[in-house]
């Protein structure tokens, strides 16, 4: 009966590294679903977009991954997403702040050299279930976030005709722009340029053909749609998904709304910002056995930039979320 104290404290642990890893948050299988920002926007990768009428009062969220280093001395929010508090900081902090370790441990030190030395192995069992629970966390933000690749540069892709005429704040893409902000080095700002309707027709078509080939796992499309940078992380994505035998398939992808945050030029190269809000089917299967085993979300809202060059096509080059 002497250990059936210790017994009940090593099952409240367990019972909280469950609850831990129950409360881990589900990762949306779609390209930029996992709750991340991606990509570059130029000069202006490190400052949010603005919110807009499909999302208003909200902002994009900072950029989490991105090959576009930070000017000097410039913050870069995305970098300090390894600071935050992990388990074993600010979280046991809290727990001995509430006195929950107190409550673990009975009578904590007024029980003597007894109470220590039950003190020492609820430490040594605490410091093992945090291993397993780092490396758990770990291993679902790898899945959620991915690794950095080692990739550059620009693409092109094709394009398919939808009616720009349909186009409006209740469903698809309306014009409108921002105020422009930031700048460039060497003290020159980015320009200011106008957003035609064929513009907001090729973004309205990216967003379905983009989403549709990812889907399929067609690299090669989206080697058309998106800059390198941008199909190295879906090539991450995507790889990830074989080595957990699975497949994400999506369909029916349509634009709600959509509308411009901003549009500005750096030199030669364009840049478009917009928010669009939109349906899909967003499904996970075993490869195998084609067993269907989760669903994403059904609707999502988000940032999405788009560049192109002199006299070539516009394409993705980030993914930002909304925050």
């Amino acid at each position: 009966m002497a250990s059936s104290p210790r017994v009940k404290r090593v099952v409240t642990l367990l019972a909280l590294v469950a609850s831990l890893a129950v409360a881990a948050p589900t990762v949306d299988a779609r390209p930029g679903g996992g709750g991340s920002s991606f990509g570059s926007r130029g000069s202006k990768t490190y400052s949010p977009p603005a919110g807009t009428a499909t999302s208003p009062g909200t902002m994009g969220a900072p950029m989490q991954r991105s090959q576009t280093s930070p000017s000097p001395g410039m913050n870069n929010p995305g970098m300090a997403a390894p600071n935050r508090p992990r388990f074993g900081g600010g979280f046991m902090a809290g727990l001995l702040g509430a006195g929950l370790i107190g409550a673990l441990l009975g009578a904590g030190f007024s029980g003597g050299l007894g109470g220590i030395a039950s003190f020492l192995g609820l430490i040594l069992q605490v410091g093992l279930l945090a291993l397993v629970v780092m490396f758990a966390v770990r291993f679902f933000r790898r899945r959620k976030e991915g690794a950095q690749p080692a990739m550059a540069g620009n693409g092109a892709y094709a394009r398919s005709g939808l009616d720009p005429q349909n186009a409006s704040p209740q469903g698809g893409m309306m014009g409108g722009m921002n105020p422009m902000g930031g700048g460039l080095a060497g003290g020159a700002r980015p320009q200011p340029i106008q957003v035609q309707p064929d513009d907001f027709q090729a973004f309205e078509r990216n967003l379905v053909e983009i989403q549709g080939a990812y889907g399929r796992e067609d690299v090669a499309t989206l080697r058309r749609l998106v800059t390198p940078e941008m199909v190295g992380y879906f090539e991450e994505e995507l790889r990830a998904n074989a080595a957990r035998g699975v497949v994400n398939r999506i369909s029916d992808v349509k634009l709600l709304q959509g509308d411009l945050s901003e549009a500005w030029r750096e030199g030669p190269v364009e840049y478009a910002t917009v928010a669009m809000r939109f349906s899909l089917r967003d499904e996970v299967f075993e490869r195998a056995t084609n067993r269907h085993v989760e669903n994403g979300a059904q609707e999502a809202k988000e940032f999405w930039t788009f560049l192109r060059e002199p006299r070539g096509p516009w394409i993705l080059s980030a993914i930002q979320q909304g925050r």
